[in-house]
């Protein structure tokens, strides 16, 4: 059989081994959190264990911690907080979207440049519609775009935006464990995080929010999590986002090595293909993200023949993988639209090695190969 290469830690990172020991360990666990028996605290403590990991990877205290079912609710949570006005750009997550569509608010589009980054400039200007209205205004800034890599400056946007008066939401889903998160550097109200990024287990993330932040419950229950998100906590899910929030936060070292692993498929891919773009190339980006584009190509196709050639990689979000269409981060950048059809991701991870790069370039050269050998003869971009 062919080797595969698992090459998609964007859309969701391999369960890690410590995190896998810590969901078996606490799925033996009979009591429910809640109970003030000797069962009920020995879950209660799995939970707050983990809240102390996750806390300690945003750089917050403990109690500024709120564990959702993902990143997703956590979003939802905060735009629908009461929000008069939402400002967003383009390259957000389509959870931001689809929170802010249904907030019942104004939507506020924030321009991004070519190079995937909002402006200062862009912001003011989106500020300035939001703020006609009066009301509160809550500022949607992506840390890391899931499918380019793109970092923003959060920082200078945040503090720009509260000096403005209005909240910043950040989605640090793709940052975590890739970049160093510290919420009050960032300047944030909230921040929203997800387990099965990191090497967690799907089904489990957490709002981070700065103190004095005022959360009404989007899920009504029994008062837990400090009457700020009801319901009996998922304590096997949580105790595996806390071992894999600890393994993160120890891997700085990694990321270096991962760079050269993205850096050199880039290399490859564009000496394979002299017409390969990297969008994105010239912005700051995570060490382990880089969108490959063939001018031409669908997209669908190339990820199906790499997959069959042993080599998992996505086109666009892996929530919107079912759904044809054009990518909305693309678009906002203006990409060409010949270019933006032809976009695939490929993304490494905490157990990525030199054996997934081999295969990738297999697989790459498999593909591209019959294409280039069309481009010489026809003088064409990619069909």
């Amino acid at each position: 059989m062919t080797r595969r290469a698992y090459l998609d830690h964007n859309a969701s990172a391999p369960l890690r081994p410590e995190a896998r020991a810590a969901i078996l360990a606490a799925l033996d666990l009979p009591g429910n959190p809640s109970s003030v028996h000797g069962e009920g605290r020995a879950a209660r403590a799995v939970i707050e264990v983990a809240r102390a990991e996750v806390a300690a990877l945003a750089a917050v205290r403990t109690g500024d911690v709120v564990f959702t079912s993902g990143a997703s609710e956590a979003i939802t949570a905060i735009v629908r907080n009461g929000y008069d006005a939402i400002v967003i750009a383009g390259i957000e997550h389509a959870a931001v979207h689809g929170a802010a569509a249904s907030a019942g608010g104004r939507v506020i589009a924030m321009a991004v440049g070519g190079d995937g980054l909002v402006t200062v400039d862009a912001l003011d200007q989106a500020l300035d519609i939001a703020k006609t209205g009066g009301g509160r205004v809550l500022v949607c800034l992506q840390l890391a775009n899931n499918e380019t890599g793109i970092i923003q400056p959060v920082i200078e946007l945040a503090r720009h935006a509260k000096l403005r008066g209005a909240d910043v939401l950040c989605d640090a889903v793709q940052a975590a464990g890739r970049l160093t998160i510290d919420r009050g550097d960032l300047g944030v109200d909230a921040l929203a995080l997800s387990a099965h990024k990191i090497g967690g287990p799907k089904g489990v993330g957490a709002v981070v929010l700065a103190p004095g932040y005022r959360l009404h419950a989007l899920v009504a229950g029994g008062g837990q999590e400090l009457r700020r998100r009801g319901g009996t906590e998922n304590v096997s899910g949580i105790a595996g986002f806390g071992a894999a929030a600890r393994a993160a936060r120890t891997e700085a070292d990694r990321m270096a090595r991962l760079s050269s692993l993205r850096d050199r498929c880039e290399a490859i891919a564009r000496s394979l293909v002299p017409q390969t773009v990297v969008i994105g190339a010239s912005a700051p980006r995570l060490a382990n993200t880089t969108c490959l584009a063939l001018p031409g190509r669908p997209a669908e196709i190339t990820v199906i023949k790499l997959d069959l050639a042993g080599c998992s990689v996505s086109s666009g979000a892996a929530c919107s993988s079912g759904r044809v269409g054009p990518s909305g981060v693309l678009a906002a950048m203006g990409v060409a639209p010949d270019v933006a059809s032809g976009a695939i991701r490929v993304s490494f991870g905490w157990n990525s090695s030199e054996l997934d790069l081999e295969t990738f370039s297999t697989a790459w050269a498999t593909l591209a190969r019959p294409a280039a050998g069309r481009i010489a003869v026809e003088g064409m971009a990619l069909r």
